[in-house]
């Protein structure tokens, strides 16, 4: 068993991140499981990674609809918890290309729960049909067309699936020091035209309780009232990261870190910012 731990753990996490948005239900749900593996009868593990990923599915299937409901009370924008790179790298055994990009992650939230079990096992996971059908217990046909249509929901064609844009390092050099200059100028520069802005503050914290469009909008947001808080004797405190395979920024006051920043970037300029200040998604930085 403690094998089979070593071996599925990375996995299965990120399985179970992927399909409910949260670090802390993936790494609950993981642990369930495993307790649970304890009953089943050896003869059913022949194929471990394959009954494995079947459990984990079904309990987040279970999670994913009492979080509907939960987050039709939450305040403003709901965003899914981040995952640092260094986490990520501490996941033996498993590709970093089973994590889809934290843009893609949040896009998932437009699926069915049986939608998003499919795009992730299909696009993240690399499993095929037959594999996929197996899990969720469903023909292959209607695998396929679930796939399609979480694709279509999504806004992803299948050529873009193919594409990894690599966001320059130029670009997010330009936007940092438009950032702690103040530089509006500089600021609308780098963003795209259809920039959307989404902050989640979870009532927690101030944020837009709504999508902030255009740039001229967007960037009097960053150097107004998100610049305004990061300041540390006058100068604003930024530092960046890599979270969920995408360059972010921190923002640190007095008091600590206060804002996450997740950009994402197409045609090198910013298309979305995805800013964090619900403290509860910021404890593990």
């Amino acid at each position: 068993m403690l094998e089979m731990y070593k071996q599925y753990k990375p996995l299965l996490f990120k399985l179970a991140y992927q399909l409910t948005g949260t670090a802390s239900d993936a790494e609950d749900v993981v642990h369930d499981v495993f307790l649970k593996l304890y009953e089943v009868p050896k003869e059913k593990l022949t194929e471990p990674k394959a009954y494995l990923c079947k459990m984990v599915t079904n309990r987040c299937r279970d999670i994913q609809k009492s979080a509907r409901k939960k987050r039709e009370h939450y305040f403003g924008e709901w965003l899914p918890e981040p995952l640092l790179n260094s986490t990520i790298d501490s996941m033996e055994s498993v590709e970093r290309d089973d994590l889809l990009s934290y843009a893609m992650i949040v896009l998932l939230e437009r699926l069915t729960p049986t939608e998003r079990v499919v795009f992730v096992l299909r696009e993240a996971l690399g499993f095929d049909y037959p594999e996929i059908a197996e899990t969720i217990e469903k023909s292959e046909v209607n695998c396929r067309k679930l796939f399609s249509r979480a694709r279509s929901k999504m806004g992803i064609t299948s050529e873009e699936l193919m594409q990894t844009e690599i966001t320059s390092k130029e670009l997010i050099d330009d936007f940092l020091e438009a950032l702690k200059q103040g530089n509006m100028k500089q600021m609308v520069s780098v963003l795209d035209q259809n920039i959307v802005l989404v902050s989640d503050g979870g009532g927690k914290a101030r944020a837009a309780e709504y999508p902030i469009k255009t740039q001229d909008l967007v960037a009097q947001f960053l150097l107004g009232p998100l610049r305004n808080v990061s300041m540390i004797e006058g100068t604003p405190y930024i530092e960046t990261a890599q979270v969920n395979e995408q360059p972010a920024f921190i923002l640190r006051s007095n008091e600590g870190i206060h804002t996450l920043g997740i950009i994402h970037a197409e045609g090198n300029l910013i298309r979305n910012i995805y800013i964090i200040r619900n403290p509860d998604k910021l404890q593990k930085l």
